[in-house]
C-alpha cells in the first residue's frame, strides 16, 4: 500500500522522540481559512476521499443547517472548490431562478428544503397575494394560470386577477343561457363561485328588480326566454299584459284599470288581489271596509265614481220614514247624521246648528221637539216648546206677574225646577242680607214688574217701630241707606260728614245719645255752647261768665282736647292785645291768665308790673304798658 508523503512524514515525526514541533515541516492548507481539525473529514486510513465525520455540526460551523433534501446533497454540489467558506448561503447561489426575478430572490416563500416543488406551501404563499385561492382554485396546477412560455418559463408578474382573463372561453361557449348574446357581464363572480363552475346562481336582489314572492321560484327563462337580460323592462305589464287583457272579474280594460299590477296584486299570489282604497280620495271606513267591490262598482264604473253618499244611498234616503227625510227636507249628505260604522242609530250633531243642545235637551229624543215633523226653520225661542209650562206656572204666577217669555232669564236647560233669577241684571242688584232672601219675602204681594226699589217700600214697619232712636219723632229720612247697610240692619252708622257739622276730634267717639239725647236730630244747633253751656258756666280758671268771655268755644278750645285752651286772638289782634304765645311772653313766662289779668271779673284790666316791678322807677304809673306806645306787640322798644 502506498502512503502519501505527508502521511509518512507524520508517522515518522510521531515515532521519533528526537523530533520537536519546531522541526516539523510546513504543509500548505488547501482549504484556506477553514479552521477545522483534519480528522473531521480525513482519516488515517485514507486521506482521500474525505468524508465528513458525524461529529461535524454544519449548522454551527457554517451557520447553514442541512435540512430536508439538503442533508443528502454531496458537499461538492455546494462547495465547488476546496475553499468551503466561498459556498453561498442564499438559494439563488445554488438554484437558478426560473422566474427571471419576477418573484424576488426569497425562494422560501414558495419552496421548502423538504421538496423544491411543495404544492401545499405554494398554496399558502398564494394566500398572501392579491388573489387568494379559494374553492376549486386551490387544487389547480400553477401552470394552469401561470402558463409556461415558449422558453419553458412560467409567468407570475402582473398576472390579471379578473375571472375573464382565464375563463373567457367558458364565457363565449356558454349556451344556457348564451352569455354573449344576453350581454352578460364578464365578471363571472356575479353568478359563479370558485367552489363549482356549474350551478351558477344570479343574485337578482343586486339589480333594480329584486325578486320577491312567486318571482323567487321562477326559472330565468320564464322572464328572459327571449334571451334579453340587459335593460329588460321591470314594469309588471311587460310580463303580465295578457293577464291584464284577459281579466274579467272585474274587466280591467273596460274599467280602465292602471297597468301597474302592484296597485292590487302582489308577487306572493296573483289571485285574491286586494285594492287599497285608502290611496284614493275615498278611503274606506266602517261597514265600507267589508263591502265587496261589486256592491259599489257593480255597474262596472270605477274611474270617476261619484263619492257622495246619496249616489249609493238614494233609495235609503227616499224610503226613510222615521223621520221622513224627504218631507223634512233633510240634507242628502248622509254624513250629517249617519256614519259608515252603522246605518241605523243615526245621531245628529245639534252642535253644528244655531241651537246647540245643553243640559236636559241632550237626552231628548228628536220626536220630543220635532214631533210635529218640522225640522227646517224650527223656532228656537224657549216658549215655542214651553208655552204650556209658562201658562200653568203659579208659584209664582208668570202671566199675572207679567214675566218675560224668555225662560233663560230664570231657568236653565239643566233643570226646569229650582229656577234662579239673576237680580244683578236689574236696576236693584242684591247685596248683603238681601241675597239669601226668597222671592216671596219681597214679592209676596205678587208684584214683580215695577216693584219699588226704595228701602222704605219694604222697611216702612221697621222705620215706624224704631225707638232707639225714634225715627218718626226725630223726623229721620226714609232713605235707610243713610245709616243702614244690607249686610246688617242693627248697628246702624250715620256718616256725619254728609251734614253741615262734620265730626272731628273727640266728637268722633261720642255716641249719638251724648249729643242727641234730647231726641232732637233735625235742626239741631251746631254752636258749641248748645252742648257746652254748662262747661262755660262752671269754668273758673278763668271764670268765663265773670270775664264775659265769648260763648264761641272754638275761640280757645278745639275738639281734640277741651283742657289747655288758648286764646288765639292774643297773638292776632294788636291792639288791644299783644302776643303771649311767641316772643318773650311764651308759656314759660306766665303760668295762667291771672298772671297778667289780676281782675278775674274784668279781663280788660291787666298789669305788667306784676312781673316787671320797679320798671321806670314809677315814672309811668299807668297799668297798661302797651298803651304808652313803647312796647308794641310786647317787644322791648
Amino acid at each position: 500500500m502506498t502512503r502519501s508523503p505527508v502521511v509518512l512524514w507524520v508517522l515518522l515525526a510521531l515515532s521519533s522522540p528526537a523530533v520537536t514541533v519546531a522541526q516539523q515541516p510546513t504543509v500548505r492548507n488547501p482549504h484556506g481559512t477553514l479552521a477545522q481539525p483534519c480528522a473531521v473529514c480525513h482519516s488515517p486510513q485514507a486521506w482521500k476521499p474525505a468524508r465528513i465525520s458525524s461529529s461535524f455540526d454544519h449548522a454551527k460551523a457554517a451557520r447553514f443547517p442541512l435540512e430536508g433534501a439538503h442533508a443528502a446533497v454531496a458537499c461538492k454540489s455546494c462547495h465547488t472548490s476546496l475553499t468551503f467558506k466561498e459556498a453561498p448561503r442564499d438559494c439563488v447561489g445554488c438554484h437558478t431562478d426560473p422566474h427571471r426575478g419576477e418573484l424576488g430572490t426569497t425562494c422560501g416563500r414558495c419552496h421548502t428544503m423538504r421538496s423544491f416543488v411543495d404544492r401545499a406551501e405554494m398554496g399558502r404563499a398564494h394566500q398572501l397575494t392579491r388573489f387568494p385561492l379559494t374553492g376549486a382554485h386551490v387544487a389547480v396546477d400553477c401552470e394552469a394560470c401561470h402558463s409556461v412560455s415558449a422558453q419553458g418559463q412560467m409567468t407570475f408578474a402582473a398576472r390579471a386577477t379578473d375571472c375573464n382573463s382565464c375563463h373567457v372561453k367558458d364565457y363565449q361557449a356558454a349556451r344556457n343561457p348564451n352569455h354573449a348574446a344576453g350581454g352578460f357581464p364578464h365578471d363571472c363572480q356575479s353568478c359563479h363561485v370558485t367552489v363549482s363552475w356549474m350551478g351558477a346562481k344570479f343574485d337578482h336582489n343586486a339589480t333594480r328588480f329584486p325578486l320577491t314572492g312567486a318571482h323567487v321560484a321562477v326559472n330565468c327563462t320564464q322572464c328572459h326566454g327571449t334571451g334579453g337580460f340587459g335593460a329588460l323592462p321591470t314594469a309588471c305589464v311587460s310580463c303580465h299584459q295578457t293577464d291584464y287583457n284577459n281579466a274579467k272579474d272585474p274587466n280591467h280594460q273596460q274599467a280602465q284599470f292602471p297597468t301597474d299590477c302592484t296597485v292590487c296584486h302582489s308577487t306572493v299570489t296573483w289571485t285574491s288581489a286586494t285594492f287599497n282604497h285608502n290611496t284614493t280620495r275615498f278611503p274606506l271606513t266602517g261597514a265600507h271596509v267589508q263591502a265587496t267591490c261589486a256592491q259599489c262598482h257593480g255597474d262596472g264604473v270605477y274611474k270617476g265614481k261619484p263619492m257622495a253618499c246619496v249616489s249609493c244611498h238614494q233609495t235609503d234616503y227616499n224610503n226613510a220614514k222615521d223621520p221622513n227625510h224627504q218631507q223634512a227636507q233633510f240634507s242628502t249628505d248622509c254624513t250629517v247624521c249617519h256614519t259608515t260604522t252603522t246605518w241605523n242609530g243615526a245621531n245628529f250633531n245639534h252642535g253644528t246648528t244655531s241651537f246647540p243642545l245643553t243640559g236636559a235637551h241632550v237626552q231628548l229624543t228628536c220626536d220630543q221637539c220635532h214631533g210635529d215633523g218640522v225640522y227646517k226653520g224650527k223656532p228656537m225661542a224657549c216658549v215655542s216648546c214651553h208655552q204650556a209650562d209658562y201658562t200653568r206656572t203659579t208659584t209664582p204666577n208668570h202671566q199675572q206677574a207679567q214675566f218675560p217669555t224668555d225662560c233663560t232669564v230664570c231657568h236653565t236647560t239643566t233643570t226646569w225646577n229650582g229656577a234662579s233669577f239673576n237680580h244683578n241684571s236689574t236696576s236693584f242688584p242684591l247685596t248683603g242680607a238681601h241675597i239669601p232672601l226668597t222671592c216671596d219675602q219681597c214679592h209676596g204681594d205678587g208684584v214683580y214688574k215695577g216693584k219699588p226699589t226704595a228701602c222704605v217700600s219694604c222697611h216702612q214697619t221697621d222705620f215706624n217701630n224704631t225707638t232707639n232712636p225714634s225715627h218718626q219723632q226725630a223726623q229721620f229720612p226714609t232713605d235707610c241707606t243713610l245709616c243702614h247697610t244690607t249686610a246688617t240692619w242693627t248697628s246702624a252708622s250715620f256718616n256725619h260728614s254728609t251734614t253741615t257739622f262734620p265730626l272731628t276730634g273727640a266728637h268722633v267717639q261720642a255716641t249719638c245719645a251724648q249729643c242727641h239725647g234730647d231726641g232732637v236730630y233735625k235742626g239741631k244747633p251746631t254752636a258749641c255752647v248748645s252742648c257746652h253751656q254748662t262747661d262755660y258756666n262752671t269754668s273758673t280758671d278763668p271764670n268765663h261768665q265773670a270775664a264775659q268771655l265769648p260763648t264761641d268755644c272754638s275761640s280757645c278750645h278745639t275738639t281734640t282736647l277741651w283742657t289747655g285752651a288758648q286764646f288765639a286772638a292774643h297773638n292776632a289782634n294788636y291792639p288791644p292785645y299783644f302776643p303771649i304765645y311767641s316772643g318773650r311772653h311764651t308759656q314759660g313766662v306766665w303760668k295762667n291768665c291771672s298772671t297778667c289779668h289780676v281782675n278775674s271779673s274784668d279781663y280788660r284790666v291787666y298789669d305788667c308790673r306784676s312781673c316787671h316791678q320797679g320798671a321806670h322807677n314809677g315814672r309811668y304809673p299807668r297799668l297798661t304798658c302797651a298803651d304808652v306806645g313803647c312796647h308794641a306787640n310786647g317787644r322791648t322798644p
